[in-house]
């Protein structure tokens, strides 16, 4: 990567975590519109959103950034998930398209507390070793970058915390294996990221989605809860007896769970720990 991309007076750290798979070719557009829960067409080249791809029963199998590089070329930085597998699945929906999708084994996912050098908000940086990304808030800057890794990037523990912490507090979840599948686009409120689109054509999931969001059923959405001690993903939350809700995600003593919309004005505990009703944070939608 150029140096203008690398500049930045932040060590950067390795985020094992996160990797990236693209889409190339003449109907790579048409097919992400086809499958992914965001509006694709709507992205300019050089243009990211959040997105995801859902279960023709519109549950979340995986939450990734798309970013345009041109009308025949994708990229998706995919969260969490098996790219392998991802890539698998996908191509089982390609058919006649004109569509490769490739999994990028030596592309790595690198973060860096500082502002971007180039990339602002939903557009990103490109050139001919990788790209960067504002994966930040107006609040709190950081930079991801995904090129081939230095043999100095750090794995840096407690920096990899943060940047996950920073992830929850601002309502991107962070699906463990057993928390895919489980939940809807609106039960992680992800129209808060921009996330999905009710208006575009269709996609797996997209007639649950619509009707949910068309007939005011949506009745769960996310909570950031901090305590004391460490939860776990999938943990009950309850006040007293009564189970209200699960955690999705964690990050030290954060916890991303989700909830009633309209709850009891009552304390909440997770494991018979009191937690603390956190309010999401803003400044990361694109």
């Amino acid at each position: 990567m150029s140096d203008k991309l690398q500049s930045t007076s932040d060590a950067a750290f390795a985020l094992p975590d996160i990797a990236s798979l693209t889409l190339r070719g003449r109907d790579c557009i048409a097919f992400a519109q086809a499958q992914f829960m965001s509006d694709i067409a709507t992205l300019g080249d050089g243009q990211w959103q959040w997105s995801g791809w859902l279960t023709p029963k519109g549950r979340v199998i995986a939450l990734f950034a798309v970013l345009r590089h041109s009308a025949e070329r994708l990229d998706l930085v995919v969260l969490d998930a098996d790219v392998d597998a991802l890539a698998t699945s996908l191509r089982r929906y390609v058919f006649r398209s004109k569509v490769s999708i490739e999994v990028h084994s030596d592309i790595y996912a690198t973060g860096r507390f500082a502002p971007p050098s180039i990339a602002q908000n939903a557009t990103a940086a490109i050139d001919a070793a990788g790209i960067e990304l504002d994966f930040g808030s107006p609040a709190e800057p950081r930079t991801l970058v995904m090129r081939e890794v230095d043999t100095d990037i750090a794995h840096d523990a407690d920096a990899q915390l943060r940047w996950r912490a920073f992830d929850i507090a601002h309502g991107l979840p962070r699906l463990d294996v057993d928390q895919r599948e489980q939940w809807t686009p609106q039960q992680l409120s992800l129209e808060r990221l921009r996330a999905f689109s009710v208006a575009k054509g269709c996609y797996p999931g997209q007639e649950i989605v619509a009707r949910t969001h068309f007939l005011g059923q949506a009745k769960r959405g996310l909570a950031v809860l901090r305590s004391a001690a460490d939860a776990a993903a999938g943990e009950d939350v309850r006040t007293g007896e009564q189970v209200l809700g699960k955690v999705v995600s964690i990050a030290g003593d954060l916890a991303l769970a989700v909830l009633p919309l309209e709850r009891p004005d009552a304390p909440l505990q997770i494991g018979g720990i009191d937690v603390v009703d956190t309010p999401l944070l803003d400044g990361f939608a694109r």
